[in-house]
């Protein structure tokens, strides 16, 4: 025999489902970088025309930031204008700018053994600077 259900035409989450879709939620939600080349304070470029190819003195820089609470906050955030601005003179430009983030190993096991507290990442900056 069957009994009937505690709240008869209702839909009920149970408590383990719904903390792991909050934690999925910030899971997908955190570690959110937005970088604008108009805001850049150097004068920059995306992606240059193929046929002609920039000339120019290629760099890369890799900036570790520090999320904490699996990414709602950030307690070291890598500075796009700064780093720019350390490889132009005056007059450059930067051509082709990539912009690549990444968790290493060791960034993930950091994050597992912290339980999310703790995130580091890896942002890499790399493009071509065109001198005058």
């Amino acid at each position: 025999m069957r009994r009937a259900p505690l709240l008869p035409g209702r839909f009920v989450i149970h408590p383990v489902t719904r903390a792991g879709l909050a934690a999925l939620a910030l899971t997908l939600s955190g570690c959110a970088m937005t970088f604008d080349a108009t805001d850049l304070g150097v004068p920059t470029s995306m992606a240059e025309a193929a046929q002609t190819p920039p000339q120019g003195t290629p760099f890369s820089v890799t900036k570790h930031p520090v999320y904490l609470l699996l990414g709602l906050t950030a307690a070291s955030r890598p500075s796009a204008e700064d780093v720019l601005a350390g490889q132009v003179a005056t007059g450059a430009r930067i051509a082709n700018l990539r912009i690549k983030t990444r968790a290493r190993w060791s960034d993930l096991l950091v994050t597992a053994l912290t339980l999310g507290l703790v995130s580091p990442r890896s942002v890499t900056f790399e493009g071509i600077v065109v001198p005058r």
